[in-house]
């Protein structure tokens, strides 16, 4: 069973308008790395040049933050669901 991973609707357009994507993945960095190479163009938009989750960007692992946990390192484990949140300035 692998990784769920939930793609927001802005990211869609990337991924063939699929809202839900099943990946094998160890690390939320080999998660990103994956839905790369399934959907060029994403990484770019999910993490930066050293591959760090962009700041406008939150990544929870069933639930939580990864910031709260070891951000790209998080590991990720069959069944977990990976939820892709950007964040939303208002004013």
């Amino acid at each position: 069973m692998p990784v769920t991973v939930r793609v927001p609707t802005p990211l869609r357009k990337l991924t063939g308008n699929e809202e839900v994507v099943l990946v094998q993945a160890g690390t939320i960095a080999s998660l990103v790395a994956e839905l790369e190479r399934r959907f060029p163009g994403i990484a770019e938009r999910l993490v930066d040049e050293k591959g760090e989750v962009r700041r406008f960007v939150n990544v929870y692992v069933n639930e939580e933050d990864i910031r709260f946990r070891d951000n790209n390192k998080t590991p990720v484990k069959d069944g977990d669901e990976v939820s892709i949140i950007p964040a939303i300035a208002g004013g």
